[in-house]
């Protein structure tokens, strides 16, 4: 009777143990371990995402929630997230399943997914930058730029890497790919010619390459460049920030006004101008308002005028070898005069054009021609060039000498406002209230200052090179004969004195001893 209780003592007591460890393993619970945690809540951005049994399945499952939510983004995915995982000593604890707790991860991931950064080409052309997605749309752009000056193709774009920069840093070269084929296809000749590989071979000399002919030379498109330098540098941006690439290339290939100065030259005319610069006098005078009233106005040597043109925001340089048959000017010659004014010249020889035909290399940016240059010519008239003097002093400069004020009488012939008055006006009149500060056109020396009969009282100052200005009906004088005064300078007040009908200003420019138009001269 006692053995029977024992065993069935034992029998219940096998039992409550099997039956503990089978709800144990079996239904996910973590046993307890003594004097240590073993049981761990992990919560991503405070949400809890699951209990683990350890912190290495937790972090492992982290891990993989990444890598999974990445997998579904091109690019590189950026997510913000903050993850905190809690240990506790439990004597059971039910696990989460592995999937549950994976999706409930990524879900977070995904919800907080803030930006995907895809693989870029940001592209540096002088002052204008694009980023595309890829190499392809980069070289795709570059190679439409080129594509009007590269009729059938001849030349392609090529990204190399920059010499000396960093490994993700690439530059543009365009290739000849008729070369290239030749040199795949067989023997290549030299750049020094037939001669010189026949030469190189130990082959007997071909004496009818002595003499050069328009026959050796092909004509046709040469090379071509870009002008500005080209970077590309590889990187990850967002998608936001790329560019299409059909937007890049209108932004690239089309013309935008460019504004640059025009320094004036002898010879120069605006119709010249206009002509060889591709922009209507109307445009020239518009831009220069300052300086041009009208077609007819006087162009001064050295002076400066606005001149804009379309360019592209990526400028070509491009060769061309053509055959002219044509005719030509002889470069102008031209001998110095130290003693003589920029603007003074005096023409010895008249030229006339002569003809020849020629191969010529011309070099272009855009559509601008740059340089010409001569590789075999046959001249049957010689051109006779035109010989000038001109002179290398720098002239002095005229300002106006009031501000403000209105023309009341141009120079030259004119209707006599009064009896006394002549019909050849010799200055420019101003109207201007009396007391006007009048100042000095240009920096000299004062040789008259005071009463002059019909100019009322007057200043008459003497410039470098013998020119005279003149100011008169002045209604005060602040300066006396003898004194140097600087331009700019106040030298009198304007009034109504002498032969007037009223307050102005005269004001005269006289050069070689005859008046000129002041208006001519005028900064």
């Amino acid at each position: 009777m006692f053995f029977s209780k024992k065993r069935e003592f034992i029998f219940i007591l096998s039992s409550v143990i099997t039956i503990f460890v089978c709800f144990i393993w079996v239904h996910g619970y973590s046993p307890f371990s003594e004097g240590s945690d073993d049981y761990f809540h992990m919560y991503v951005n405070d949400v809890k995402v699951g209990d683990f049994a350890s912190e290495s399945d937790a972090e492992a499952l982290l891990l993989e929630a990444r890598r999974n939510v990445s997998s579904r983004y091109a690019g590189m995915a950026f997510m913000e997230f903050n993850v905190r995982i809690e240990s506790e000593n439990v004597l059971t604890g039910e696990l989460t399943p592995r999937e549950t707790a994976l999706s409930t991860v990524e879900d977070i991931f995904v919800t907080t997914l803030k930006e995907t950064l895809s693989p870029s080409y940001t592209v540096k052309m002088g002052d204008y930058m694009v980023t595309l997605a890829g190499e392809d749309e980069v070289i795709t752009l570059l190679n439409e730029a080129i594509e009007r000056y590269n009729p059938g193709g001849r030349f392609e774009v090529r990204l190399v890497r920059a010499p000396g920069s960093e490994f993700n840093v690439l530059t543009a070269e365009i290739v000849d790919t008729y070369s290239e084929k030749e040199s795949s296809q067989g023997i290549v000749i030299p750049e020094g010619g037939l001669q010189s590989y026949l030469s190189a071979q130990g082959l007997p000399e071909d004496s009818s390459d002595d003499i050069v002919t328009f026959q050796d030379y092909d004509t046709g498109l040469i090379s071509i460049g870009f002008v500005e330098p080209i970077v590309i540098a590889e990187g990850y941006v967002p998608a936001s920030q790329l560019t299409a690439l059909d937007e890049a290339i209108e932004d690239v290939t089309k013309e935008h006004e460019t504004a640059y100065e025009y320094t004036i030259v002898s010879g120069d005319t605006l119709s010249g101008i206009s002509l060889n610069l591709n922009i209507t006098i109307d445009d020239l005078i518009a831009l220069n308002s300052d300086k041009l009233e009208n077609a007819n106005s006087t162009l001064h040597i050295n002076d400066t005028l606005v001149i804009t043109v379309p360019e592209p925001e990526l400028s070509i340089e491009h060769v061309e070898r053509n055959y002219v048959d044509e005719d030509y000017d002889a470069e102008v010659i031209i001998i110095p005069r130290d003693d003589w004014y920029t603007t003074e010249t005096n023409v010895i020889q008249q030229p006339s054009a002569g003809h020849h035909r020629a191969i010529v290399d011309q070099h272009f940016i855009n559509d601008t021609e740059s340089e010409r240059v001569v590789l075999i010519e046959e001249v049957d008239i010689e051109a006779v060039p035109k010989i000038m003097e001109r002179g290398t002093r720098i002239p002095p400069t005229y300002i106006k000498p009031i501000y403000g004020g209105r023309i009341s009488s141009y120079f030259g012939y004119r209707n006599a406002p009064n009896a006394y008055a002549t019909t050849y006006h010799r200055g420019i009149d101003w109207a201007t209230p009396t007391g006007t500060s009048v100042m000095a056109s240009c920096g000299g020396t004062v040789i008259q200052a005071g009463w002059s009969g019909s100019y009322g009282y007057m200043v008459l100052i003497q410039h470098p090179g013998g020119t005279q200005t003149r100011y008169a009906h002045l209604s005060r004088i602040n300066v006396s004969v003898g004194q140097t005064v600087s331009q700019g300078e106040v030298i009198a007040r304007s009034g109504n004195t002498g032969n007037s009908t009223g307050p102005h200003l005269h004001f005269e420019l006289i050069m070689n001893g005859s008046p000129v138009n002041p208006l001519n001269y005028i900064t």
